[in-house]
């Protein structure tokens, strides 16, 4: 086991800081691509109209969503048997990063709308996979009453490395349409320039956690062994189901009120452009205020997480989504739409970080990985019908607000659902030292 596990905060803190480093590399990722700049481009500029293209990449999120669910707990089992964790992270990393690289030649045409469909899905799942991994990492490298914090900071980091990475992308290639790089504007090339941006961002401050933070010793076991080994631990941990009762309760309750913060992610660029016309540009805009609330609800919430627990951390701040979700789909002016979106932002973070710090507390000591592979399956095993819902509905209304209303239906049942999850004595105490 890591020596750092027992280590004061001071004593890890400059591995921690890397590690928290990935959130600012991987959030490039998830802010240009899959939420504000690519999700936006793809329903303008490559799909036949906003309708369909709402539809098409649900599909495509739906489809990552099913293949991450029903794998992840494998390599999570596989990766407890042979131990060192960034290995993995390393691969699915550059996955990832090559797919959105890739985006650039995804010129804006139907033409290429299968490509830029399957590449977006290839980058999804090595990033969501390098983050199962990521996740692992946390509860070996600091003491149990600072989960919450440094869970917490590091999604702030995230946050904040979304909004410089947003701020790039916006001055220096979409307001200045590239013209430094000359780029032909007729063909989005100031546009898709962003995705190879993406990739180098991705790759370059990943860095630094490769090479300062520690990570688990390497069991020494043969690659086949530890398959076959990690998928007998997995069938083992599902037989005795009934010694997890309650992380089976948060497993579920998450399962549901994550397909809604899912929804958010993936439609919330394609929302802002359908039902509001913002361009590229305000989205990009609006991306970096709902970052910059998002950061600070993150480390504000997270003293609340180490001294009043996740659950009410999570419940907290699902009440929080709940509410300007509610507002986001009954307002006609665009001012209000900015407003209850930057408030929603505040929340976002907290209700991430704290199921994070839940699991690393629940989460059986050997059986770590496996654990937080089940806490992505309940991320994705139903994250094919938010997305699947949101489409059908958007498609049978023919309008995005009533779409919209699957995230508030997923989000008062996973609050209903958590409702039922235990926070042990021990845990709680842990968290107010």
């Amino acid at each position: 086991m890591n020596s750092t596990k027992h280590s004061t905060p001071t004593q890890v803190s400059k591995g921690m800081w890397s590690w928290a480093m990935f959130d600012w590399a991987n959030s490039a990722f998830f802010v240009i691509i899959q939420t504000f700049v690519f999700a936006a481009y793809f329903q303008r500029s490559i799909a036949a109209d906003a309708i369909s293209g709402t539809e098409q990449w649900g599909n495509m999120v739906s489809a990552a969503g099913l293949l991450i669910a029903f794998t992840a707990p494998v390599l999570g089992a596989i990766a407890d048997r042979s131990g060192r964790r960034k290995p993995w992270i390393a691969a699915f990393s550059l996955m990832s990063i090559v797919a959105s690289f890739l985006l650039w030649f995804a010129e804006p045409s139907t033409e290429f709308l299968i490509y830029a469909l399957v590449v977006t899905f290839v980058a999804t799942v090595g990033a969501e996979y390098a983050f199962i991994f990521y996740n692992a990492m946390l509860p070996d490298l600091v003491p149990p009453s600072y989960l919450g914090r440094w869970s917490g900071w590091s999604w702030a980091m995230g946050f904040a490395g979304g909004i410089v990475c947003l701020l790039g992308a916006l001055y220096l290639f979409i307001e200045s349409e590239g013209a430094w790089l000359g780029l032909d504007t007729e063909t989005l090339e100031h546009i898709r320039a962003t995705f190879i941006f993406t990739a180098l961002w991705y790759l370059v401050f990943s860095i630094p956690m490769f090479l300062r933070t520690p990570d688990v010793p390497n069991n020494n076991i043969p690659v086949g062994q530890a398959i076959s080994e990690g998928i007998l631990q997995l069938k083992n941990s599902i037989k005795e189901a009934r010694n997890y009762a309650n992380i089976y309760r948060f497993l579920l309750a998450r399962m549901i009120y994550n397909d809604a913060v899912i929804l958010i992610y993936a439609f919330g660029g394609i929302y802002a452009a359908g039902t509001f016309g913002m361009d590229e540009s305000q989205i990009i805009i609006f991306g970096i205020g709902l970052n910059i609330t998002a950061a600070l609800g993150a480390v504000g919430f997270s003293w609340m997480d180490d001294r009043s627990g996740s659950k009410k951390t999570i419940l907290f701040s699902l009440i929080g989504l709940i509410i300007p979700v509610a507002a986001i789909i009954f307002v006609e002016d665009i001012f209000w739409f900015w407003i209850w979106g930057l408030t929603l932002g505040v929340f976002f973070g907290p209700v991430q970080a704290a199921s994070r710090t839940l699991m690393g507390r629940l989460a059986p000591e050997d059986k770590r990985t496996e654990m937080f592979g089940l806490f992505a399956f309940s991320g994705k095993a139903t994250a094919f019908i938010g997305p699947k819902l949101f489409g059908w509905v958007t498609v049978l209304f023919a309008s995005q607000r009533i779409g919209m209303s699957v995230v508030l239906v997923l989000l008062a049942l996973g609050f209903l659902l958590m409702l039922r999850v235990q926070e042990p004595e021990k845990i709680q105490e842990s968290a107010k030292i």
